[in-house]
């Protein structure tokens, strides 16, 4: 029985990776030095929640098969310390994943904006159709009880993520996963307290495309200029799978997509998802499923958490609330809820939450982002720029950044409720985006405007 150690156990990701060795039989154990929820419970229901919290390297032996380092470890860490005094092989979550799927085929999601998207959309056909695989995806999926699995199965489907391993191990996650069929869905700046140049940036893909196998499948988005450029100077040496936006039509706010002869009325919505879809399709006929099959199945493919997910509606408003942050995702949201109720008013929230897009050098990669929303709010605390040790990020700066005048900023969130209860909600949408919570705003408190 392989026994393996978990340094920084209560990560999102890595407490369901935890969980997952167990339920194959692995001896986990695991540490931390702090344990939020959901984490919390789940650990606990699995039997592995460490007694204690904090670090002690007594936890660490020279019988344990591998030692799993999380992104909250830091250098310094006793049991890191040990664990390479000991000689252990230390993974990164990444590194450990493609250890485990050696014999398995590899399908990896990469790209800056619609990785969990086309991952969900590919994990819930393959489920639909009965095939048995493992996976890896960044969010919480209907159907699948965990957001990692991993057993005996011949296939795994991984989001790939561009952001680095470990503390030890700095490289993007995804240039460890080396797959056997790649989707990159586009390419815009992202992360720049890691990548501080758009360059360097792009660097990583290019990483990741000239490392993959000669003969591996490409399947990449042709609507991107950056990346088919890319593509073309580093991919040669793969089988290349381009893809654009299907045929498809709007009627009614429904969407009806088009492949071949085949056609299926969709839950979901918007030309990034009818992207997202294209590449998925693809991935799936490269496993075996037919495009009627695929349409079949993703007829009732209702999205993945936070991803233009329905808080709620009635015959003239509908609440969404996306995980949109970066300004080529906040772009494709709000243009998606343009194109699928091109009628009616939209009010659009963005919360500034991560380092990007609080960083005053970073604003002007907003501009046009809500160009088409018709009321524009801009929300950011005081507190999410303490945290992150910023300084203070003027309102003109942002207005500027966004290339609106009549954008409304605000700061804190009693402004932000005042300012929602006072908007008109006949034939309108309001649309929610953020990666944090507002302050703690209770947004399925917003009902009460339906």
């Amino acid at each position: 029985m392989a026994k393996v150690h978990f340094i920084a156990i209560g990560g999102s990701v890595m407490h369901q990776l935890a969980i997952a060795l167990k339920i194959k039989g692995y001896q986990v154990t695991g540490s931390d030095d702090e344990i939020f929820e959901p984490a919390l419970t789940n650990l606990k229901q699995a039997g592995i929640l460490p007694d204690t919290l904090g670090w002690d390297d007594h936890r660490i032996n020279a019988d344990l098969d591998a030692v799993i380092l999380g992104m909250h470890a830091r250098a310094d860490n006793p049991e890191l310390i040990k664990a390479k005094d000991l000689g252990l092989k230390i993974y990164s979550f990444p590194e450990y994943i493609y250890q485990e799927s050696l014999q398995k085929k590899r399908v990896v999601i990469g790209g800056s904006h619609g990785k969990t998207t086309t991952t969900a959309m590919i994990m819930h056909v393959l489920q639909q159709a009965g095939t048995a695989f493992d996976y890896l995806v960044g969010a919480r999926l209907a159907g699948f009880s965990q957001s990692v699995n991993i057993t005996d199965a011949p296939l795994i489907v991984c989001e790939g993520d561009e952001y680095p391993a470990s503390v030890i191990e700095k490289r993007p996650k995804f240039h460890f996963l080396h797959p056997d069929i790649a989707v990159l869905t586009g390419i815009a700046w992202d992360h720049i307290n890691v990548f501080p140049t758009y360059d360097n940036y792009l660097e990583q893909f290019a990483i990741f495309i000239r490392t993959m196998k000669a003969g591996h499948t490409l399947i990449y988005n042709t609507t991107d200029p950056e990346l088919e450029k890319l593509v073309k100077a580093e991919g040669l040496h793969l089988r290349l799978l381009p893809y654009n936006v299907p045929p498809h039509q709007i009627i009614n706010g429904t969407t009806t997509v088009t492949f071949g002869n085949h056609q299926a009325a969709l839950e979901v919505f918007g030309e990034h998802n009818l992207l997202n879809m294209h590449a998925a399709r693809l991935v799936c006929n490269e496993l075996g499923i037919s495009d009627e099959a695929f349409l079949a199945a993703i007829s009732t493919f209702k999205g993945a958490a936070k991803r233009l997910e329905l808080v709620g509606k009635n015959d003239h408003c509908a609440i969404y609330r996306d995980f949109a942050h970066a300004p080529s995702k906040v772009k494709a949201t709000i243009d998606a809820l343009r194109e699928q109720y091109p009628t009616r008013k939209l009010v659009a929230v963005l919360e500034l939450h991560t380092y990007s897009s609080l960083n005053a050098s970073f604003m002007v990669q907003y501009q046009g982002a809500m160009d088409q929303a018709d009321i524009p709010v801009v929300f950011y605390s005081k507190h999410a720029l303490e945290i992150k040790r910023m300084p203070e990020l003027a309102p003109e700066l942002v207005a500027q950044g966004f290339g609106r005048t009549d954008l409304h900023i605000l700061n804190k969130k009693e402004q932000l409720q005042d300012f929602l209860d006072k908007q008109n909600y006949d034939n309108t949408n309001l649309l929610l985006m953020s990666s944090g919570d507002y302050e703690g705003l209770d947004v399925n408190s917003l009902k009460k405007y339906l």
